[in-house]
């Protein structure tokens, strides 16, 4: 059968003609009749049998036949949804290509590059809109586009767009357009997430499967290399030694992968460029036409590019990392056998990517043919060991040590500690401690003790007690003690304790006292007087202030004299 046998309008046969097509593929010779006859369809076809012909062909078709006034402003009538910006630049140009002829205009939208123009072909008007999921949600909360409407709805490679996430934004889409359509959903695989979304967005649909659920081309020469991980950078610059290889494509896991094979090759003088999600779209694009117009020999790709790259007469595919989903496999090898033509997919295996070939010759059906003549053998039989991570080392010490300016430290110690300016730090001694400007720490001690302004404290002695001026702070006696503008302070004592925040010092023996006397005599008996609010205040600040600033010095030179 040929395309002029399938009912197909002259302008399109015309442009068929001008780019050599005469025989229909078996997905095109099935679709096109029943697109044509406005059924929906649900198409099951592996990669390369020209699933984007065989509804490209015929949408331009319906649309042509429907008369719309030349001076009108054109509104979108068609839509197709493909997961990565490669294949919507790809099925645009099909359109491009199979319309040329024709009145029909089509416009491809997709993130990675500025919007603004893609916005001013949206305003001239297209028939036929090919967009990626995220972009074109951008646009249509900005109330940029209108599918009002939409005649035809097309969901290219379902699948795909299920593994890469964004089936739940196709979802929110078609909640947003007509119910009234011609909805065509093709798809290389068919897994039940899919099937399942088929069933409620198709209205008794046609179904055509042409091939096997995930099946590989047969006439694609398929070979398995084990090799030691640490050797396949060798090995695949080996491989690149054969002249036969006029073109390949590698295909790595990750971006970093990638990036590490372009800067190996190009040690040894191998000339190679990468796509992957980290390029912009003109360095991807630029890449991608330098490997189609054959000036570039080796392209690197992740599997963001395992679907949409048609490129004709690739020789061969090189998983340089076996993928970790099997189907990714069959569209990864599905760039090359093109069309009819022949190919080779090479594959490299290490130990731990055992497991992942059993999946895929489990899928496939078949073994893959082991090469073993080659300088690097696999030997470990071992899986990869992971370098361990590094914990933070705590430090901790038995004898008298100084540290400052430090935070968040832990110091032990078992003799006297002197600890100055340190935030967050607990001091724990079994003699005497002094610290100075300490926040949030706590002193305990079994001999005599003062400190000196600390916030948030409460004072608690064995002795007698007097409080003056002390906001929010609890005082519990069992004897004498005298404590002075103290907020919040806690103090615990075997014996008496006399902490006074007051400009002059007195020293006896081994404990000692802080005054500052007050200009009226009887300010050591100024329990009950009545003073003044404002006044009160203000000595207390001034009183700490001075009190603070000089107890510390002293007790600092005592310490250190």
């Amino acid at each position: 059968m040929k395309f002029n046998e399938l009912n197909i309008m002259p302008e399109i046969l015309k442009a068929l003609e001008s780019e050599h097509y005469a025989v229909p593929t078996p997905i095109q010779e099935k679709a096109i009749p029943l697109i044509l006859n406005r059924r929906d369809l649900l198409g099951c076809a592996q990669t390369g049998t020209g699933k984007t012909a065989a509804f490209a062909i015929p949408t331009i078709q319906l649309l042509s036949e429907d008369i719309v006034p030349k001076t009108s402003h054109k509104n979108i009538r068609a839509l197709i949804i493909t997961p990565t910006r490669e294949l919507a630049l790809q099925i645009h140009e099909s359109f491009c290509t199979y319309g040329k002829y024709t009145r029909i205009k089509s416009c491809a939208i997709f993130g990675g590059v500025s919007q603004k123009p893609q916005e001013e072909a949206l305003q001239r008007g297209v028939d036929i809109l090919v967009a990626t999921p995220g972009r074109l949600s951008d646009l249509m909360n900005q109330r940029l586009i209108d599918l009002s409407h939409l005649q035809i709805f097309i969901l290219d490679e379902a699948d795909r767009m299920l593994d890469m996430g964004f089936i739940n934004d196709v979802k929110k889409i078609i909640a947003k357009i007509p119910v009234e359509k011609q909805t065509l959903l093709f798809s290389a695989t068919m897994p039940p997430a899919i099937a399942k979304m088929s069933s409620t967005i198709l209205r008794n649909p046609a179904r055509v499967e042409v091939t096997p659920v995930s099946s590989t081309v047969d006439i694609v020469g398929q070979y398995l290399y084990y090799v030691d991980k640490e050797n396949k950078k060798d090995l695949l610059l080996h491989i690149l030694q054969d002249p036969a290889i006029v073109s390949a494509l590698v295909f790595t896991r990750t971006k970093h992968g990638a990036d590490r094979i372009i800067r190996q090759l190009a040690k040894d003088n191998v000339t190679a460029q990468a796509i992957h999600g980290d390029k912009s779209q003109g360095a991807r694009q630029q890449a991608l036409n330098n490997f189609k117009n054959k000036t570039l020999r080796v392209l690197v790709a992740t599997d963001i590019a395992a679907r949409g790259i048609d490129i004709d007469e690739l020789s061969h595919v090189i998983n340089f990392d076996l993928p970790n989903v099997p189907e990714t496999y069959v569209h990864r090898i599905g760039r090359t056998g093109r069309a009819g033509l022949g190919g080779i997919a090479i594959s490299l295996c290490d130990f731990d990517e055992k497991s992942l070939l059993i999946d895929i010759e489990k899928l496939i059906g078949k073994r893959i043919t082991e090469v073993k003549d080659h300088p690097f053998p696999l030997l470990n039989s071992f899986p990869a060991v992971k370098a361990p991570q590094t914990s933070r080392e705590t430090s901790r010490t038995g004898s008298s040590n100084e540290r400052t300016l430090r935070s968040r430290e832990t110091t032990r110690t078992g003799s006297s500690s002197t600890s100055f300016s340190k935030p967050r730090e607990t001091t724990r001694a079994g003699s005497s401690s002094a610290s100075f400007s300490k926040q949030r720490e706590t002193t305990r001690t079994n001999s005599s003790n003062s400190d000196f302004s600390k916030p948030r404290e409460t004072t608690r002695t064995n002795s007698s007690n007097s409080d003056f001026s002390k906001p929010r702070e609890t005082t519990r006696t069992g004897s004498s003690s005298s404590s002075f503008s103290k907020p919040r302070e806690t103090t615990r004592t075997g014996s008496s304790s006399t902490s006074f925040s007051k400009p002059s010092e007195a020293r006896t023996g081994s404990s000692y006292s802080s005054f500052s006397k007050p200009t009226s005599p009887q300010s050591s008996s100024l329990k009950g007087a009545p003073q003044k609010k404002g006044s009160s205040i203000l000595k207390k600040v001034r009183m700490t202030a001075d009190g603070e600033l000089k107890e510390k010095k002293s007790l600092f030179n005592r310490k250190f004299k």
